[in-house]
């Protein structure tokens, strides 16, 4: 009797999750339901994406500014157009 109680109680948690929710997942953590549309999750991933990009440029210019100190360099700033808005990339170029 608890466990039919229980199945059903659980039935009715998704179901009406389901209605609200954009995603609804059954993994092995568990039951999750994201809220979010589908543009809002393609946002986040764009700003986890810039955001590894930055720390990977960063890394980038402290290795290449110990390597090439004292070597004739200048610096390149790049402006790309993305769907948030302005995005800039600078660049050390050493000869």
């Amino acid at each position: 009797m608890k466990f039919a109680l229980s199945t059903i109680a659980i039935g009715l948690l998704l179901g009406s999750a389901g209605v609200s929710a954009q995603s609804v997942s059954i993994g092995p953590g568990g039951i999750s339901v994201d809220p979010r549309t589908q543009r809002e999750r393609a946002i986040d991933r764009e700003i986890r994406r810039e955001e590894r990009w930055r720390e990977r440029e960063r890394y980038e210019r402290r290795r290449d500014w110990r390597a090439e100190r004292g070597r004739d360099c200048r610096t390149i700033t790049e402006t790309r157009e993305t769907s948030r808005g302005e995005v800039r990339r600078t660049t050390r170029v050493c000869d």
